[in-house]
């Protein structure tokens, strides 16, 4: 069973960790890696250079529109980085995430409520 990685930035550990426990509440995502991470980018006609914190968030590749809903809408940035990568993993690692973000199976359905940064 394929699934996906998914690439988020945010501006620290404390935003990537609240996006990662609203995410895994619903049961989109089984798991989140955080990297620190230096950052240079052309923002509204300047050159930037930011720390930021990236999350890889595991889930299986069914979710990834919830997902990057979710992240859309809650998302301090006005325009997030969301990117997904489909990956293969050992299969006990799969069946793994397989059972933990089971959003399909159970029915279970997205709050309307914001996260607060």
């Amino acid at each position: 069973m394929p699934f996906i990685l998914i690439y988020v930035t945010n501006s620290d550990l404390k935003d990537a960790k609240k996006l990662a426990s609203h995410l895994l509440k619903k049961h989109l995502i089984a798991c989140a890696n955080f990297f620190p991470i230096t950052s240079t980018y052309w923002w509204k006609g300047e050159l930037k250079d930011a720390n930021e914190v990236v999350s890889l968030l595991k889930t299986r590749k069914g979710n990834w529109k919830k997902v990057k809903s979710e992240v859309e809408r809650i998302h301090p940035y006005g325009v997030p980085c969301i990117m997904k990568l489909e990956v293969e993993a050992n299969e006990s690692y799969e069946d793994w995430i397989k059972k933990e973000s089971k959003t399909n199976e159970l029915g279970r359905s997205l709050s309307q409520q914001p996260l607060q940064f």
